[in-house]
């Protein structure tokens, strides 16, 4: 080893301004050819707290050493914009001298070329910092002003509960993949429809990051659907629905189900009712658009038996909903059902079911098509278009005809011999 004076380097690295950053503690040598022999032997000079020595053959690949002891190769080169970088390759002993100079000459070549290795690594560091976990919450901040409340809480849940096990992927990194293995995981938990679910909540994530720039693909196209979703033609008969009937329970849960065969509508609709929406004097709810899925407002007669069930909730002071506790509508569907199909012994099939339920019974009642339309607050057929959209409200007559018809229909049937 030959030791120059305090800050003499080799000609390419004087040039790529390693004597301007090299601080007074430090002592800069050269003349010698760094092998893992000579970086293991290098000494620290009295009085210094740290010693870099430079390689003779490949000028800019370096030999770090610190008063800890603590011996890093580096190397160091100047970017296309003059900048001088200097950047650790790894530790002498985990790292070997070939494998280091192999780094370092690799790195030097894309300087002449321009790049800069240095930049790029950092870039490197910064996108790892972006999860998908770190972007969840603001995902679901945007999505809450276009979602309705029932989507936004299955988003929430798949974002945070289905897809929580990728949460510390980084974005660049959640590969198709990836995504493929998670969805096999939730279809073997939780079902191949709900694995459909989730993947349609992730693939709509990141078609909202690639529009915010956060993300440049979206890993989820490409991926299979665990399952070919069939449109249901679930009908209760006439003895499932006294199964079902005479197995409700006294509670929000029997009574929500209840008022789902005697309405028919939609499950989010009736299990966030409010105090506010109801009007029991004139037997009737007026559903507000912002909870409808056609977002019409949409007024509900309300039969007898309907009546009589609400009579039964009593108000809890400072809560909006009927049915529920906490701070928002009711929950907990999945218990709840699986109980009631337990005690009802008819199974295979969805609360959405009932609402096909009521539409088959009206029909075959002879409850005319558009009337049952209006009642389920479809806009299509006879309903469609302008004319549909401003007179959603001339047919209440019509449908509370019909729902009496139906609830006296229900009454029968559960008060019915076996």
């Amino acid at each position: 080893m030959i030791a120059l004076s305090e800050f003499d380097v080799p000609s390419d690295c004087r040039t790529s301004g390693a004597a301007e950053i090299a601080p007074p503690a430090y002592r800069v040598l050269t003349g010698m050819r760094l092998t893992n022999q000579t970086a293991a032997a290098a000494q620290l000079p009295a009085g210094k707290d740290r010693l870099v020595v430079f390689d003779d053959d490949l000028p800019g690949f370096g030999l770090r050493v610190s008063a800890g002891g603590s011996r890093q190769w580096i190397v160091q080169y100047r970017n296309a914009i003059g900048q001088t970088k200097r950047e650790t390759l790894g530790r002498v002993g985990l790292l070997s001298a070939t494998d280091a100079r192999r780094a370092a000459s690799e790195r030097l070549a894309r300087a002449k070329l321009g790049e800069d290795p240095h930049a790029e690594k950092q870039l490197a560091k910064a996108r790892a910092l972006v999860t998908l976990g770190s972007k969840v919450n603001p995902y679901l901040e945007a999505a809450a002003s276009r979602l309705r409340d029932s989507s936004l809480r299955d988003a929430t849940r798949y974002m945070r509960v289905a897809w929580k096990p990728l949460h510390r992927e980084p974005l660049h990194a959640v590969t198709r993949a990836k995504v493929a293995e998670r969805l096999a995981e939730i279809s073997k938990d939780s079902g191949p429809y709900a694995a459909n679910r989730a993947r349609a909540t992730l693939s709509a994530f990141f078609a909202w990051l690639i529009g915010t720039g956060a993300a440049e693909t979206n890993p989820v196209m490409g991926t299979i659907k665990t399952a070919q979703e069939e449109k249901r033609r679930r009908v209760l008969t006439p003895d499932e629905i006294k199964s079902v009937l005479k197995a409700c329970r006294d509670d929000d849960f029997g009574s929500i189900v209840r008022l789902l065969l005697l309405t028919g509508q939609r499950r989010e609709e009736v299990a966030g009712l409010t105090w506010a929406e109801l009007d029991l004097v004139g037997g009737i709810w007026h559903l507000p658009g912002e909870r409808t899925k056609n977002s019409l407002p949409h007024d509900v007669p309300l039969s007898r038996p309907a009546l009589d069930i609400l009579a039964k909730v009593q108000p809890i002071s400072g809560r909006a909903y009927l049915f529920g506790d906490g701070a928002g509508a009711f929950s907990g569907f999945s218990k709840a059902k699986a109980a009631l199909d337990k005690r009802s012994g008819v199974t295979d099939w969805r609360l959405h079911d009932l609402r096909r339920t009521v539409s088959t019974g009206m029909n075959e009642r002879g409850v005319l098509p558009h009337v049952v339309e209006a009642v389920l607050n479809h806009i299509s057929g006879s309903r469609a278009g302008v004319a549909g959209v401003y007179n959603h409200a001339l047919y209440n007559p019509e449908k509370r005809a019909a729902l009496d018809l139906w609830a006296n229909y229900l009454a029968a049937t559960e008060t019915s011999a076996d």
